[in-house]
């Protein structure tokens, strides 16, 4: 269990299987290119002082591309973490929306520019992401599973994060807590064994995060985060399993880092360079187009156009929010607290 999953091929014919058709195919991979072109363009906007900090998604879109498609976006409820862009992008939030917001700028429809890119909530798409601190989102979901429980309504709750959150305290808080009362949450692990800048081995003694789930009495999978099809299909099973009353399921998703933890880290200082070539063969976009192709669902013609299609799409967006202002700073005390009546805010 505790090897990285292998680079062969996806299955063939595997998403019949999962009921999908060629359209949601192509969606999926379009999400998953539009996520990496967009987060290559914020990583030369940091470079040119526009963008403050980058947590990059790259190596993680098939993940959660395959997470999300798996999830009933009417009713459930996503705690979405720093490195989620792909989620982000794949439940509705636009490249000029996640642009606004990692250029700071008015109309960032998360939390008005205040926080750290693609945090904040937004309740059209059931995204709730309060914190960037490590593995502070989890005691919040589970309450809102605690939430949907004690009302009876048939919502499910996933909540994403990385391999560095299993080693802080609200983690096994949560899942304790989530197993006792047998929640409706789905805790997904985004393991690309680095953490910030700790190899798993000095960080835990098991092979797998999922293993870890026997402690709290709930179902611990793990699943090959580089194949949005078995993702999709994983996550799909315990969600239902959730929904039908079966409680709470750890999912471990295996992938891949491809680059530095943010745009402030040099990882060369810790991370052997053989280690990166490795995690390029294990590219979730390449893996996800060979299957695409060869199963005559992707020419080389589409392929080239969809990318096109992104480059377009993120050109717009960069446009957009280069020309946007800044919040007014008059604005800054906003939604902070209440004035009482008849008194004057600061």
């Amino acid at each position: 269990m505790g090897d990285t999953p292998s680079t062969a091929s996806i299955a063939p014919g595997k998403h019949r299987s999962l009921g999908l058709n060629p359209e949601d195919l192509l969606d999926m991979y379009y999400k998953m290119v539009l996520t990496r072109v967009l987060d290559q363009r914020v990583w030369a906007l940091n470079r040119q002082g526009k963008v403050a900090i980058v947590g990059s998604c790259s190596g993680h879109e098939g993940a959660q591309v395959g997470a999300v498609w798996a999830m009933d976006r009417s009713r459930d409820i996503f705690f979405t973490f720093y490195r989620d862009l792909c989620a982000l992008l794949t439940l509705g939030v636009t490249p000029k929306e996640m642009l606004l917001g990692y250029m700071a700028k008015a109309g960032e429809p998360m939390s008005g520019a205040r926080m750290f890119p693609g945090h904040g909530v937004y309740p059209q798409y059931r995204i709730i992401n309060l914190s960037n601190v490590v593995g502070a989102q989890m005691t919040k979901a589970v309450g809102s599973a605690l939430a949907a429980k004690i009302r009876k309504e048939p919502t499910v709750v996933i909540v994403f994060f990385g391999d560095g959150a299993t080693s802080e305290g609200e983690w096994h808080e949560a899942l304790n807590f989530a197993g006792i009362h047998r929640l409706p949450i789905l805790f997904f692990c985004e393991n690309n064994r680095w953490a910030i800048s700790v190899p798993q081995h000095k960080q835990m003694a098991v092979p797998d995060v999922a293993l870890r789930a026997q402690g709290y009495g709930m179902p611990g999978v793990v699943v090959d985060g580089s194949d949005p099809l078995e993702v999709l299909k994983v996550t799909r099973e315990s969600a239902e399993r959730a929904r039908n009353g079966g409680g709470p399921t750890l999912i471990e998703a295996k992938v891949e880092r491809l680059m530095p933890h943010t745009s402030d880290d040099d990882d060369r200082r810790y991370r052997p360079r053989e280690d990166l070539e490795r995690a390029k063969a294990r590219d979730p976009i390449e893996r996800f187009r060979a299957y695409l192709k060869g199963e005559g669902i992707l020419t080389e013609s589409q392929d080239t156009a969809i990318w096109a299609r992104a480059q377009k799409e993120v050109d717009e967006a960069t446009e957009f929010a280069d020309k946007a202002p800044f919040p007014d700073p008059s604005t800054l005390l906003d939604h902070l607290w209440a004035t009482p009546p008849g008194r004057k805010g600061v």
